[in-house]
């Protein structure tokens, strides 16, 4: 997916796990894509690791027609509650905007719950801990490291990972986003995956 937007959201909130987008949000801002936080509100959350961040938005200022992508990460509250349902409401938002969504970790049981994971191919941690949740997608659910599911005509890309695998996750970004060919991809994913570092020379070339 290309187009004229480089701006992506990246959803905030507290015990939001830092760690599973860092490649994914790092290398997009490399790659002349700007990344806004949205939070529940505008007031500052505190992630996993313990950093302090001030959220660019809240989530009722957030457009899909502003977006060329919302990533969504685990956290606690994606299972103690339903604190962060409104931000599966997000994401059905985008999808029905046919902007993509990128869902990682606990926020994967998120959109389970919301319905948006019952005919569409994913993956998430285990597929056990996604049934856990009553959704009716079951039979989609893909062994996997991380998932695109194109979607219907219209509608928004899906993105699903385990809380595991950041780089794959941020490999179906990329993938997703046009921001590396295919070869380049393949090299990133060796780099930052396998420390292959014959790869770099690769990243490096024209």
């Amino acid at each position: 997916m290309t187009g004229s937007n480089r701006t992506v959201h990246l959803a905030v909130y507290d015990t939001f796990a830092d760690w599973e987008t860092g490649h994914t949000t790092a290398h997009l801002a490399r790659n002349g894509y700007t990344v806004r936080t949205v939070g529940p509100s505008r007031e500052p959350v505190t992630t996993m690791g313990g950093l302090r961040v001030q959220p660019d938005l809240s989530l009722d200022e957030l457009r899909a027609q502003d977006s060329a992508l919302l990533i969504l990460t685990g956290a606690d509250a994606w299972d103690t509650g339903d604190a962060l349902a409104p931000f599966a409401r997000a994401a059905r938002g985008f999808l029905d905007a046919g902007v993509p969504v990128a869902a990682i970790c606990g926020a994967t049981a998120g959109l389970a719950r919301e319905g948006l994971l019952d005919g569409r191919t994913h993956t998430s941690a285990v597929s056990f801990y996604l049934a856990a949740t009553g959704y009716a997608g079951g039979s989609r659910y893909v062994d996997a490291d991380a998932v695109t599911d194109a979607g219907a005509a219209g509608g928004g890309g899906l993105i699903t990972a385990g809380p595991t695998e950041p780089v794959a996750f941020a490999r179906e970004v990329f993938a997703l986003l046009g921001v590396y060919g295919p070869e380049k991809l393949n090299a990133w994913y060796r780099l930052f995956h396998d420390s292959d570092a014959s790869a770099y020379e690769v990243l490096q070339g024209d």
